[in-house]
């Protein structure tokens, strides 16, 4: 089945392949929380994306690749996100990862602490650090730049079809959230640049780059 992107709450996953890299998307909690594991093809080692709940379901899906667990990403400290974080961690040893602002306040203590510029790495893959503050002050996207392809961008809550993510109408909060995304985000990755974000559908940077003067006038 080709990939959509599209899952339900306790549904099937969808799995994309690229040539190093296999990304499974799964949705969970009445949130439609998405999880995404990411396995490196050459070691079969593997990476999780937000242990947001139910984790049971998220077990599961480490079986749908190979197995194990190496590394947790916790995107931002929302506890929607990690609630499932702990039993994961303990049920396979994996480390964890997240922003150094918000990782005072996640259920497990992070192993590495997350800032611009920075890389997190599984296997023979490895992702570019995006801190994007604003969301909270810690949110951070993931970046895998495919050689012989696109971007393909995590974005948590920061970044969705339709505009950057909940500042709780703050102006500074979202002026500083959307200065990120324009500077880190699109004034670095062009347009083939695939998103994935912490609910609901995918969406591409090419989709969204002409509605950002859109975004900013309307201050949400």
């Amino acid at each position: 089945m080709a990939y959509t992107g599209d899952v339900t709450p306790g549904g099937p996953s969808q799995t994309r392949e690229l040539p190093a890299l296999t990304i499974r998307k799964a949705s969970v909690s009445a949130m439609d929380n998405n999880v995404y594991l990411l396995t490196c093809r050459a070691t079969g080692a593997q990476m999780l994306v937000d242990a947001a709940d139910d984790a049971p379901r998220v077990l599961a899906l480490l079986k749908e690749g190979t197995g194990g667990l190496d590394l947790v990403v916790t995107t931002h400290q929302h506890w929607d996100h990690h609630r499932a974080l702990a039993e994961v961690v303990a049920a396979t040893g994996a480390a964890t990862a997240a922003g150094e602002a918000d990782a005072p306040h996640l259920p497990v203590k992070p192993d590495q602490l997350l800032h611009q510029g920075d890389s997190v790495t599984f296997g023979e893959i490895s992702l570019d650090v995006v801190h994007l503050r604003g969301h909270t002050p810690g949110s951070v996207a993931l970046a895998y730049r495919d050689p012989e392809g696109g971007t393909h961008l995590f974005t948590g809550d920061s970044l969705f079809p339709g505009g950057v993510g909940n500042t709780g109408k703050d102006a500074a909060r979202f002026t500083s959230l959307l200065d990120d995304v324009e500077q880190r985000v699109f004034g670095v990755y062009d347009d083939r640049t695939w998103v994935y974000p912490g609910h609901g559908r995918d969406t591409t940077l090419g989709a969204e780059r002409p509605h950002l003067p859109e975004w900013r006038e309307r201050g949400w």
